[in-house]
């Protein structure tokens, strides 16, 4: 029986949906290989839960370590694999062995945190870009989220994009019971959800809110995410300059997040990169209209369930909001294109087609 080791070291966290899922729906199909996930410890109990077929094996290699060049190496090569599976660009580079590797998308090559250090981000960024064109020519195969990412990772990397599939991830309802939140009961609201680093655009859509203020006085703007050195930034920038109606939630809870989904009056993606976007259809599968940035792969996964604007654009951004709070029947439309197009994805799916893959890696 062939081996595969999967590295589930991210499970758990918000970007290790995808290893989660992937986990979770491969188990499901059960492959005729034995499965060995590499798992931080505190995960064990969990990922044994979801695939109890599967070895866990435990690791203490962090992400984006130099320990992943030499320990996670000797761990992977004692597991004497005939393939592994990465999830994410970082791993031993000099693993000789049979390899597929998933790239999620290249913003984090191609933006700046503004948050670290100049200096160090800029060698760790460099280090990325180099890690990414290595990886890619040494992987038997790539794995990518939307065609954009596919068509992008081709050229940075300058190889054959036959190399490359595409396997397109899936949005879940939150079951948590929706749970108010008390300040915005009763108001008119619109929302994002996620991280403020740059390429998410909040600077932006804040200027744009800023502009849609003077027709709707009493609409707010809601950036839903746990506060960091980055969110205080902006919540700084909005107190100086007096912008009204600008809140920050923090951290919120699934049953809140699915309350906010369900009431606002728009969710807005203002982002300049993105490899799949999850917000925008999470925030369809609970009857939210998208108001959406027209970058990357965000029209390939919205298809004609958003209405667009473009990022750099804040008087468009802000056209194109009122456009959607204003105008019922618009509404009415993008909310049910939105429950049809996210109808169209799947992890199950996601998850068989990259057993596909893995099948025809072993099979060369």
């Amino acid at each position: 029986m062939k081996h595969i080791v999967i590295d589930a070291r991210e499970s758990g966290t918000s970007t290790g949906r995808y290893i989660d899922k992937l986990v979770e729906n491969l188990a499901k199909l059960k492959p005729k290989y034995k499965i060995t996930l590499l798992a931080k410890r505190k995960r064990v109990e969990y990922l044994e839960g979801i695939a109890p077929k599967f070895q866990v094996v435990t690791t203490r290699v962090k992400e984006f370590t130099f320990a992943e060049q030499l320990t996670l190496l000797k761990q992977v090569r004692s597991q004497k694999p005939d393939l592994v599976f990465f999830p994410a660009a970082h791993q031993p580079i000099m693993y000789r062995g049979e390899v597929v590797t998933t790239i999620q998308d290249l913003t984090a090559a191609r933006f700046r945190n503004p948050a670290k250090n100049w200096l160090v981000f800029t060698f760790k960024q460099s280090v990325y870009r180099l890690l990414i064109k290595v990886v890619s020519r040494k992987s038997v195969h790539l794995i990518t989220p939307t065609e954009f990412v596919k068509d992008d990772v081709a050229r940075f990397a300058h190889i054959n994009s036959r190399k490359i599939t595409v396997t397109h991830e899936s949005a879940d309802k939150i079951t948590d019971k929706a749970e108010p939140v008390q300040e915005l009961e009763d108001k008119q609201f619109i929302m994002y959800v996620g991280r403020p680093t740059s390429h998410k655009n909040l600077a932006r859509l804040i200027d744009a809110f800023e502009i849609l203020r003077q027709k709707q006085p009493h609409l707010r703007l809601v950036l839903a995410g746990k506060k960091d050195t980055l969110y205080y930034q902006h919540e700084k920038s909005v107190k100086a300059r007096g912008i009204k109606n600008v809140i920050f939630t923090d951290f919120v809870s699934e049953g809140q997040l699915r309350w906010l989904y369900e009431h606002t009056t728009a969710y807005v993606f203002p982002s300049l990169s993105e490899g799949f976007g999850l917000p925008g259809l999470e925030a369809m599968q609970h009857g939210a209209p998208v108001v959406s940035s027209n970058a990357t792969c965000l029209p390939e996964v919205n298809q004609d369930a958003a209405l667009y604007f473009d990022p750099l654009n804040t008087q468009d951004m802000a056209d194109k909001i009122e456009m959607m709070i204003t105008d019922p029947k618009l509404r009415a439309k993008h909310i049910a294109r939105g429950y049809y197009v996210v109808k169209q994805y799947s992890w199950e799916r996601m998850a068989r087609q990259t057993l596909e893959v893995f099948n025809q890696a072993l099979d060369n």
